[in-house]
């Protein structure tokens, strides 16, 4: 395996007193509750990396600091009584990990600080007002730059696949960015010449019938938009792209790591490690709305040349120098 330097993104994340963060009483360990959409076992490694960002920064889960963890498994409808359970317990902070858990928690409490590892499109949202200053109780990090890293997500099938005339799109409904990344694709697909099919999964019970109507439609090629449930359904995903001998790209590079054969995007990991930069600053006395949320300054190209040989692709040499890394 070929590996370079990944350049991560940024994150700000986590933890804190209530809203206007305040001197730890002494004899009291700070609860963060950290709210996931999907499985603990497909975010485990984002959950250790969020750990080790905060040793890094002196605070220990179990010691000094506990993480109070919550699993939805899939299922949107759990994440209220998730928060709930959290606010009951007095946590001192919501971490959320998708903008599904960020909404919940948004809808659930205006005074207990909420920082974002990760969200799609935090602005367009309607999550924040303002990058600079994002008011209220919510900090933390963006991770797309916005909709128009769809298109360049587009443009790289493209040169993947250039005969593919077909290209299926795979949405979900159920996220609130994915209108905005669908309008830009549409855009970016006229220049391209080529034709789109928007395909959608609210859930992971959707995901057969999504893909039996990529084949139904004939697509020649699959862009998956980010989202949290097709993060956490990683897998499955990637096995109904090679059985229906899809080419696919994805934003995050799990999927590649997973057998996908190409992504691109911010590094999740690095994210979640990062994060605990603006949970040392809340507990710290900063007060969450005051940090600016981050954004990602550098992006990372995946490609897994085994799949691509599994589907009788050659990868463009122009593709590979642009490669941060390249799975043999």
């Amino acid at each position: 395996m070929q590996r370079r330097a990944f350049v991560g993104v940024s994150a700000a994340v986590v933890l804190t007193m209530p809203f206007v963060a305040e001197a730890q009483k002494p004899g009291t360990v700070p609860r963060i509750g950290y709210i996931v959409l999907n499985s603990a076992e497909s975010g485990k490694h984002l959950l250790a990396a969020f750990r080790q960002g905060l040793r890094e920064r002196g605070w220990v889960d179990g010691e000094n600091i506990a993480i109070e963890d919550r699993y939805a498994y899939g299922v949107i409808e759990r994440l209220r009584p998730i928060v709930a359970e959290l606010i009951r317990l007095k946590v001192d902070i919501l971490v959320t990990t998708s903008s599904a858990t960020t909404w919940a928690a948004k809808d659930a409490t205006e005074s207990i600080p909420i920082v974002m590892t990760v969200s799609a499109d935090a602005l367009g949202e309607g999550l924040i007002t303002s990058l600079a200053h994002p008011g209220a109780n919510i900090t933390g990090m963006t991770f797309l730059v916005g909709p128009e890293i769809a298109g360049k997500q587009l443009q790289l099938l493209k040169e993947l696949v250039p005969a593919a005339e077909r290209i299926v799109v795979l949405t979900n409904p159920s996220n609130r960015s994915h209108a905005a990344f669908t309008r830009e694709l549409t855009v970016a697909a006229r220049s391209l010449g080529a034709q789109l099919q928007i395909v959608e999964a609210r859930s992971p019970e959707q995901l057969d019938n999504a893909f039996a109507a990529m084949a139904r439609e004939r697509g020649q090629a699959l862009l998956v938009l980010s989202d949290s449930i097709f993060v956490g359904q990683r897998r499955r995903i990637v096995s109904l792209a090679a059985a229906n001998r899809l080419p696919a790209i994805h934003y995050q590079r799990e999927f590649v790591d997973a057998g996908g054969l190409v992504s691109y995007g911010a590094s999740l990991a690095d994210m979640f490690r990062r994060a605990a930069t603006d949970v040392d600053k809340i507990l710290k006395g900063a007060k969450p709305g005051d940090l600016p949320i981050e954004q990602p300054t550098k992006f990372e190209l995946a490609i897994n040349l085994k799949t691509a040989k599994a589907l009788g692709l050659a990868i463009p040499q122009s593709l590979l120098l642009r490669a941060h890394e390249a799975i043999q």
